[in-house]
């Protein structure tokens, strides 16, 4: 049996976390968590996962943003699809946050809250699997 494919989950929601990581991992994904930037970045680094799912707002307003580019700039890590999620676009500001290669270099953006079956999804369209 080939391994299983492995997901990142970055978030510093508990609940998040817990909802999702049964949703991954009942698709067949193994998954790895992490609550900050960076412990992402770490868990990143020595887990070296298939895909990366990461929260814009953590620590600071910003965690997730840079983290994203750390991810981007790392030789082993560059090429790891990035799915990145807020609740930031559901707030009455006038713009909306998008993947952007320099500033954001993500591979997807989804709206927070974000149904289990949709973040499965977009893992499996960004694995192609």
């Amino acid at each position: 049996m080939p391994d299983k494919k492995k997901v990142l989950l970055v978030d510093d929601d508990p609940d998040f976390i817990a909802i999702n990581r049964i949703a991954v991992e009942a698709a067949g994904y193994t998954v790895v968590t992490a609550s900050s930037r960076s412990t992402g970045l770490e868990a990143a680094k020595s887990e070296n996962p298939d895909a990366i799912v990461l929260d814009v707002m953590m620590d600071t307003p910003t965690d997730g943003f840079e983290l994203a580019r750390e991810l981007r700039a790392d030789s082993s890590l560059k090429e790891t699809p990035l799915i990145m999620l807020t609740a930031v676009n559901q707030e009455d500001i006038p713009f909306r946050f998008d993947k952007d290669e320099s500033w954001l270099p993500v591979d997807t953006f989804l709206d927070k809250p974000v149904e289990p079956e949709k973040l499965v999804a977009e893992i499996q369209k960004a694995l192609n699997a």
